[in-house]
Protein backbone atom coordinates (compact mmCIF):
# COMPACT_ATOMS: atom_id res chain seq x y z
CA UNK A 1 0.00 0.00 0.00
CA UNK A 2 1.13 3.32 -0.91
CA UNK A 3 0.91 6.84 1.12
CA UNK A 4 -0.91 9.50 -0.49
CA UNK A 5 2.03 11.41 1.20
CA UNK A 6 4.35 12.74 -1.71
CA UNK A 7 5.47 15.76 0.69
CA UNK A 8 9.35 16.08 0.13
CA UNK A 9 11.34 14.19 3.25
CA UNK A 10 14.15 16.86 4.18
CA UNK A 11 17.74 15.61 5.16
CA UNK A 12 17.10 16.58 8.92
CA UNK A 13 20.81 16.35 9.63
CA UNK A 14 21.13 18.97 6.93
CA UNK A 15 18.55 21.79 8.86
CA UNK A 16 20.96 21.94 11.81
CA UNK A 17 23.71 23.56 9.54
CA UNK A 18 24.04 27.02 9.70
CA UNK A 19 27.13 27.22 6.87
CA UNK A 20 28.25 30.54 6.32
CA UNK A 21 25.47 31.93 8.08
CA UNK A 22 26.80 35.58 10.61
CA UNK A 23 25.77 35.20 14.26
CA UNK A 24 26.45 37.49 16.98
CA UNK A 25 26.15 35.58 20.51
CA UNK A 26 25.78 38.56 23.25
CA UNK A 27 27.45 37.12 26.61
CA UNK A 28 29.89 34.61 25.29
CA UNK A 29 32.64 34.90 27.09
CA UNK A 30 31.58 31.85 29.70
CA UNK A 31 28.91 29.14 30.45
CA UNK A 32 26.23 29.10 28.23
CA UNK A 33 27.22 31.79 26.03
CA UNK A 34 30.59 29.94 25.67
CA UNK A 35 29.08 26.84 24.83
CA UNK A 36 26.26 28.47 21.90
CA UNK A 37 29.24 29.73 20.27
CA UNK A 38 30.39 26.32 20.21
CA UNK A 39 28.05 24.77 19.03
CA UNK A 40 26.97 27.33 16.81
CA UNK A 41 30.69 27.36 14.75
CA UNK A 42 30.44 23.12 14.86
CA UNK A 43 27.36 23.63 12.38
CA UNK A 44 29.16 25.66 10.10
CA UNK A 45 28.29 29.35 11.43
CA UNK A 46 30.55 32.14 11.56
CA UNK A 47 30.65 34.61 14.88
CA UNK A 48 30.98 37.71 16.78
CA UNK A 49 31.92 36.53 20.32
CA UNK A 50 30.57 39.45 22.62
CA UNK A 51 31.11 40.09 26.16
CA UNK A 52 31.39 42.89 28.56
CA UNK A 53 34.76 41.55 29.60
CA UNK A 54 37.68 42.18 26.81
CA UNK A 55 39.74 39.14 27.87
CA UNK A 56 37.07 36.82 27.61
CA UNK A 57 35.92 37.76 24.97
CA UNK A 58 39.49 37.48 23.01
CA UNK A 59 39.68 34.10 24.62
CA UNK A 60 36.78 32.61 23.20
CA UNK A 61 36.81 34.18 19.98
CA UNK A 62 40.44 32.71 19.77
CA UNK A 63 38.68 29.49 20.74
CA UNK A 64 36.12 29.03 18.04
CA UNK A 65 38.04 31.56 15.02
CA UNK A 66 35.25 34.34 15.76
CA UNK A 67 35.49 38.10 16.02
CA UNK A 68 36.33 39.60 19.63
CA UNK A 69 33.87 42.31 20.77
CA UNK A 70 33.49 44.00 24.34
CA UNK A 71 31.07 46.26 25.12
CA UNK A 72 27.24 46.76 27.43
CA UNK A 73 24.68 45.69 25.88
CA UNK A 74 22.29 47.99 28.04
CA UNK A 75 23.65 51.13 26.39
CA UNK A 76 22.17 52.39 23.14
CA UNK A 77 25.52 53.47 21.63
CA UNK A 78 27.34 50.28 22.26
CA UNK A 79 24.78 48.33 20.56
CA UNK A 80 24.58 50.42 17.44
CA UNK A 81 28.40 50.23 17.27
CA UNK A 82 28.22 46.71 17.98
CA UNK A 83 25.82 46.25 14.77
CA UNK A 84 28.81 48.05 12.68
CA UNK A 85 31.43 45.59 13.82
CA UNK A 86 29.34 42.81 13.53
CA UNK A 87 28.38 43.99 9.92
CA UNK A 88 32.14 44.82 9.24
CA UNK A 89 33.15 41.16 10.08
CA UNK A 90 30.25 39.27 9.31
CA UNK A 91 28.68 41.03 6.24
CA UNK A 92 25.15 40.04 7.24
CA UNK A 93 24.12 39.07 10.54
CA UNK A 94 21.52 36.19 10.21
CA UNK A 95 21.80 35.06 13.64
CA UNK A 96 21.39 36.83 17.64
CA UNK A 97 21.92 34.87 20.50
CA UNK A 98 21.58 36.78 23.82
CA UNK A 99 22.86 35.45 26.74
CA UNK A 100 22.62 38.50 29.64
CA UNK A 101 21.35 38.13 32.89
CA UNK A 102 21.82 38.35 36.30
CA UNK A 103 19.77 38.08 39.60
CA UNK A 104 19.20 40.11 42.68
CA UNK A 105 17.30 38.53 45.64
CA UNK A 106 15.19 40.34 48.16
CA UNK A 107 11.40 40.57 49.77
CA UNK A 108 9.27 42.71 47.76
CA UNK A 109 8.64 45.29 50.42
CA UNK A 110 12.14 46.26 51.13
CA UNK A 111 13.64 45.93 48.12
CA UNK A 112 14.62 49.64 46.96
CA UNK A 113 14.57 51.62 43.62
CA UNK A 114 18.21 50.28 42.47
CA UNK A 115 17.42 46.98 42.65
CA UNK A 116 14.32 47.12 40.17
CA UNK A 117 16.14 49.32 37.97
CA UNK A 118 19.43 47.64 37.77
CA UNK A 119 17.02 44.12 36.78
CA UNK A 120 15.35 45.88 34.38
CA UNK A 121 18.28 47.00 32.57
CA UNK A 122 20.50 43.58 33.33
CA UNK A 123 17.45 41.20 32.38
CA UNK A 124 15.44 43.29 30.09
CA UNK A 125 16.61 46.80 28.46
CA UNK A 126 19.39 44.85 26.63
CA UNK A 127 16.77 42.39 25.00
CA UNK A 128 14.73 45.49 23.68
CA UNK A 129 17.83 47.57 22.48
CA UNK A 130 19.43 43.61 20.78
CA UNK A 131 15.71 43.15 19.33
CA UNK A 132 15.40 47.00 18.07
CA UNK A 133 18.34 47.26 16.48
CA UNK A 134 19.27 43.81 14.84
CA UNK A 135 15.86 43.28 13.77
CA UNK A 136 16.52 46.61 11.81
CA UNK A 137 18.83 44.72 10.14
CA UNK A 138 17.55 41.51 9.48
CA UNK A 139 13.98 42.89 8.45
CA UNK A 140 16.08 45.38 5.72
CA UNK A 141 17.80 41.66 4.41
CA UNK A 142 14.04 39.60 5.09
CA UNK A 143 15.87 37.07 6.99
CA UNK A 144 16.66 36.30 10.86
CA UNK A 145 16.13 34.62 13.79
CA UNK A 146 17.19 36.08 17.43
CA UNK A 147 17.38 33.57 20.61
CA UNK A 148 17.04 35.29 24.17
CA UNK A 149 17.80 34.02 27.40
CA UNK A 150 15.03 34.32 29.79
CA UNK A 151 14.43 31.80 33.56
CA UNK A 152 11.96 29.74 34.48
CA UNK A 153 11.52 32.35 37.18
CA UNK A 154 9.71 34.21 34.67
CA UNK A 155 7.30 31.90 34.45
CA UNK A 156 6.94 30.77 37.78
CA UNK A 157 7.14 32.96 41.02
CA UNK A 158 10.18 32.06 43.65
CA UNK A 159 10.49 33.88 46.86
CA UNK A 160 12.81 37.06 47.04
CA UNK A 161 12.88 37.17 43.08
CA UNK A 162 10.26 39.16 42.24
CA UNK A 163 12.31 41.81 40.54
CA UNK A 164 14.14 39.21 38.43
CA UNK A 165 10.74 37.57 38.00
CA UNK A 166 9.29 40.35 36.17
CA UNK A 167 12.46 41.14 33.85
CA UNK A 168 12.53 37.50 32.54
CA UNK A 169 8.35 37.57 31.85
CA UNK A 170 9.25 41.00 30.19
CA UNK A 171 11.35 39.63 28.05
CA UNK A 172 9.53 36.86 27.23
CA UNK A 173 6.32 39.29 26.48
CA UNK A 174 9.00 41.10 24.56
CA UNK A 175 10.03 38.11 22.40
CA UNK A 176 5.88 37.36 21.49
CA UNK A 177 5.90 41.28 20.31
CA UNK A 178 9.13 40.78 18.08
CA UNK A 179 7.80 37.71 16.48
CA UNK A 180 4.07 39.23 15.61
CA UNK A 181 5.90 42.57 14.11
CA UNK A 182 8.87 40.62 12.55
CA UNK A 183 7.40 37.60 11.35
CA UNK A 184 6.09 39.24 7.85
CA UNK A 185 9.65 40.09 7.08
CA UNK A 186 11.35 36.81 7.68
CA UNK A 187 12.35 37.39 11.14
CA UNK A 188 12.19 34.96 13.94
CA UNK A 189 12.12 35.55 17.29
CA UNK A 190 12.29 33.24 20.08
CA UNK A 191 13.63 32.79 23.92
CA UNK A 192 15.15 29.52 26.06
CA UNK A 193 14.07 29.16 29.55
CA UNK A 194 16.76 27.82 31.85
CA UNK A 195 16.07 26.13 35.04
CA UNK A 196 18.70 25.06 37.49
CA UNK A 197 22.21 25.45 35.60
CA UNK A 198 25.53 24.24 36.76
CA UNK A 199 27.20 27.04 35.28
CA UNK A 200 30.39 28.46 36.84
CA UNK A 201 28.90 31.84 38.22
CA UNK A 202 26.19 29.58 39.94
CA UNK A 203 28.30 26.88 41.16
CA UNK A 204 30.38 29.45 42.70
CA UNK A 205 27.40 30.73 44.36
CA UNK A 206 25.90 27.32 45.61
CA UNK A 207 26.86 25.13 48.74
CA UNK A 208 27.14 21.37 48.44
CA UNK A 209 23.61 20.86 50.25
CA UNK A 210 21.64 23.79 47.69
CA UNK A 211 23.91 21.73 45.05
CA UNK A 212 22.32 18.28 45.51
CA UNK A 213 18.70 19.89 46.13
CA UNK A 214 18.97 21.31 42.70
CA UNK A 215 19.58 18.19 41.26
CA UNK A 216 17.03 15.85 43.21
CA UNK A 217 14.20 18.49 42.72
CA UNK A 218 14.55 17.78 38.86
CA UNK A 219 13.14 14.62 37.54
CA UNK A 220 15.90 13.79 35.40
CA UNK A 221 17.76 14.11 38.41
CA UNK A 222 20.81 16.66 37.72
CA UNK A 223 21.05 20.24 37.48
CA UNK A 224 21.20 21.72 33.84
CA UNK A 225 24.45 21.96 32.23
CA UNK A 226 25.37 24.75 29.90
CA UNK A 227 25.46 22.76 26.87
CA UNK A 228 21.26 21.78 27.38
CA UNK A 229 20.96 25.42 26.70
CA UNK A 230 23.30 25.42 23.90
CA UNK A 231 21.25 22.64 22.22
CA UNK A 232 18.10 24.55 22.49
CA UNK A 233 19.53 27.46 21.63
CA UNK A 234 21.18 26.12 18.20
CA UNK A 235 17.62 24.17 17.81
CA UNK A 236 16.21 26.98 17.62
CA UNK A 237 18.03 29.10 15.48
CA UNK A 238 18.33 26.51 13.04
CA UNK A 239 16.40 25.69 10.08
CA UNK A 240 14.85 22.50 12.30
CA UNK A 241 12.87 25.35 13.96
CA UNK A 242 11.59 27.63 11.16
CA UNK A 243 8.43 27.37 12.07
CA UNK A 244 8.95 27.85 15.35
CA UNK A 245 8.56 31.63 16.39
CA UNK A 246 7.31 33.83 19.48
CA UNK A 247 7.95 31.15 21.61
CA UNK A 248 9.54 30.43 24.91
CA UNK A 249 11.26 26.67 25.29
CA UNK A 250 11.89 25.44 29.13
CA UNK A 251 14.74 23.52 29.49
CA UNK A 252 14.46 22.87 33.27
CA UNK A 253 14.77 18.74 33.65
CA UNK A 254 11.06 18.43 34.35
CA UNK A 255 10.53 20.87 37.10
CA UNK A 256 7.73 22.38 35.73
CA UNK A 257 6.28 19.58 35.13
CA UNK A 258 5.83 18.06 38.48
CA UNK A 259 3.14 18.28 40.89
CA UNK A 260 4.52 20.76 43.99
CA UNK A 261 4.62 17.59 46.48
CA UNK A 262 6.69 14.42 46.24
CA UNK A 263 3.31 12.46 47.29
CA UNK A 264 -0.02 13.07 48.26
CA UNK A 265 1.10 11.79 51.95
CA UNK A 266 2.33 15.47 52.18
CA UNK A 267 -0.96 16.71 52.34
CA UNK A 268 -2.17 14.50 54.91
CA UNK A 269 -2.46 16.49 58.76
Amino acid sequence: MTSSDNSPVPSYPDLLRLDGKGFVVVGAGQGMGRQTSHALVQCGARVVCVDIDGDRAAEIAEEVGGTPWSGDATARADVERLLEASVAALGQVYGLVDIIGMAEWGFIVDMDDGVWDRQMAINLRHAYLLGQVFGRHMVANGEGSMVFIASASGMDSAPNHAAYGAAKAGLMAWVKSMAVEMGPHGVRANAVAPGAIATPRIMDMLSDSQRANSSNNAPIGRMGLPADIAGAALFLSSPLASYVSGRTLLVDGGVGAKFPYSSLSELDD
